[in-house]
């Protein structure tokens, strides 16, 4: 393939392929938390880490990711003890994060408002060498977290309470939870763009959820969703010469509707099998009472 042919290229697909694993794994866990547009938020905090980067000729990416993270975890704090105005003081964080953004990179020498916007929209065409190491470096983060403490972040994720009667260190977990949003958020900012970065994390989780029915399938399936769409909008911006983060996110949407489409058939087949099946079942009072936890019960 021609595509191949060139560098920039392979490093754009293989930033494409990590970012399309990353995002929806992190975004199932949110999205079961309710919280889809923290990556979004966390994404207009990562903006001053860009700024301070080009102010202290350093690597964006990896300043990008030290202050989202920072920015995520006093998101989690503001959230436990934020109370009444909590999302005031969020209101605060998100917008001082991009006005910082803005007031730094343009104190660097030589900055402007120009060198955000690969940042603010994506720009497979400049990821370096340098970029790529940082993003699998990253990625591999995330995949650990989300796969190896995937029972843990389902439980807290669906009820906390329940979590915590059982033993599970709640709050450890919603702070893992959160710096792993935000290291995706480092991650994805070079393929889609800060602004951007939260469709990826919960689009394809909600495309997924209109077919699957356990944990663990959705988890696969969001991913494969992920995966395909982010190649695909790479080679498309490449051959068409488009927005690559426009494309990805819009051919995402198009992912979640086709799956919205497929949903309703697929719901009545399933309702006249169970239908069908319903005589040869046991009675409700003879039935043998579950014994495994919900995560068991969900897939995972």
């Amino acid at each position: 393939m021609e595509i191949l042919n060139y560098a920039f290229m392979q490093r754009a697909l293989l930033a494409a392929a990590l970012v399309g694993i990353t995002a929806p794994a992190v975004g199932i866990y949110l999205v079961q938390r309710r919280q889809a547009l923290m990556g979004d938020g966390i994404g207009h905090v990562a903006m001053t880490g860009v700024g301070l980067g080009f102010l202290l000729s350093w690597s964006p990416v990896w300043m990008a990711t030290l202050v989202s993270v920072l920015g995520a975890v006093l998101m989690e704090l503001i959230r436990w003890y934020g109370k009444t105005r909590g999302d005031v003081a969020l209101a605060m964080l998100f917008y001082g994060g991009m006005a910082g953004g803005v007031m730094f990179i343009n104190l660097a020498p030589g900055g402007s408002n120009a060198n955000l916007t690969s940042y603010l929209f994506g720009s497979l065409s400049t990821v370096s060498e340098s970029d790529v190491t940082a993003i699998c470096l990253l990625a591999a983060f995330v995949v650990l977290v989300t796969l190896g403490l995937r029972r843990q972040l389902f439980a807290v994720s669906q009820d906390e309470e329940f979590a915590r009667v059982t033993g599970l260190p709640v709050r450890a977990l919603n702070l893992l939870t959160a710096v792993t949003a935000a290291v995706t958020v480092t991650v994805a900012m070079r393929v889609v763009g800060l602004l951007l970065v939260s469709a990826l994390m919960v689009v394809p989780v909600a495309a997924a959820q209109q077919l699957t029915r356990s944990f663990a399938a959705t988890f696969a399936v969001s991913v494969a969703i992920g995966v395909a769409v982010t190649l695909s909008g790479t080679v498309t911006s490449y051959y068409q010469d488009v927005p690559p983060g426009a494309t990805i996110v819009l051919l995402t949407i198009g992912a979640f509707v086709l799956m919205t489409a497929l949903a309703a058939p697929l719901a009545r087949r399933r309702a006249r099998a169970a239908s069908a099946a319903g005589p040869a079942a046991d009675p409700a009072e003879c039935r043998v009472p579950a014994t495994r936890g919900a995560a068991d019960d969900a897939g995972v």
